[in-house]
């Protein structure tokens, strides 16, 4: 494909990512800005504003620091940048203790952003607040598996689907989800066989993140794609750009013509 073609040709919507199962795996990728919502429209069929922007962009060592305001705030900016991807909202940490939460601060972001959907961590624990949701025409993207919102209870990032019980534990937990309408689910930290087996359970898209391949979708955080965020990389993050080393580079360049006088040359000059 050439960069002046784009692949996503039309807007995607919910009924456009529910036809995509087992027809066309779902490429989705996170933003937080328009700058780089703009890159991305027409090339990915979704963006996730994610509460990772607090660990890429912030400088936090989770995520629980997201506030509403945050989500809010970044989303409207991707969807300045970007018209074609169907945008999903994260809920922050403590935006959805309960139902009646979860439908106040989700009704906020569909009123102030233009995000189609929002997404939850949580499984069959968080069903009825789901339920809640979707009922009251708010779509929802589930989130099972890992889920880094549980970090500090779960002590720490543990990988799910090492044997056969808590494979069904997560099939469980997808089913319910499906059930209180989740239009899909992320499916992150899991082994391979688990999120196999967990497409295969249920009948709505599952997108993965540390998941395997055969689901039937992908996810990963842009700036651990392109090479941006340097403390650590996750052993699911495939780097398609180193771009912390392209960014060093090229800017000791712009350094060094400044300091000997070298930029601006009459060429940039009025």
């Amino acid at each position: 494909m050439s960069i002046q073609t784009k692949r996503v040709a039309k807007k995607v919507t919910l009924t456009t990512i529910s036809k995509m199962k087992g027809v066309e795996p779902i490429t989705m990728v996170t933003a937080y800005d328009a700058l780089f919502a703009r890159l991305f429209d027409g090339e990915v069929d979704m963006i996730l504003v994610g509460d990772s922007l607090n660990m890429s962009f912030l400088g936090k060592d989770d995520t629980l620091s997201a506030t509403m305001e945050q989500m809010i705030y970044h989303t409207q900016a991707v969807c300045n940048g970007a018209s074609l991807p169907l945008i999903v909202l994260d809920m922050p940490f403590g935006s959805y203790t309960s139902a009646e939460l979860a439908l106040k601060n989700a009704t906020r972001a569909y009123q102030e952003t233009n995000a189609q959907a929002v997404k939850i961590e949580g499984g069959k624990e968080r069903a009825d607040i789901v339920k809640a949701l979707t009922t009251n025409s708010i779509a929802v993207l589930g989130h099972i598996g890992l889920m880094p919102q549980f970090v500090r209870s779960d002590g720490g990032y543990r990988v799910r689907g090492r044997d056969r019980e808590d494979i069904e534990k997560l099939i469980e937990d997808a089913k319910a989800l499906e059930k209180a309408g989740a239009f899909a689910i992320v499916v992150e930290g899991v082994k391979p066989e688990a999120g196999k087996a967990i497409t295969e359970a249920i009948n709505i898209p599952t997108i993965g993140i540390g998941a395997g391949v055969e689901m039937d979708g992908q996810v990963l955080v842009w700036s651990d794609m392109f090479g941006f965020f340097e403390p650590f990389k996750p052993k699911f993050v495939k780097q398609y750009l180193d771009g912390a080393k392209l960014i060093k580079e090229n800017l000791k360049k712009y350094g060094d013509e400044v300091k000997k006088r070298e930029f601006p040359s009459d060429k940039y000059t009025y």
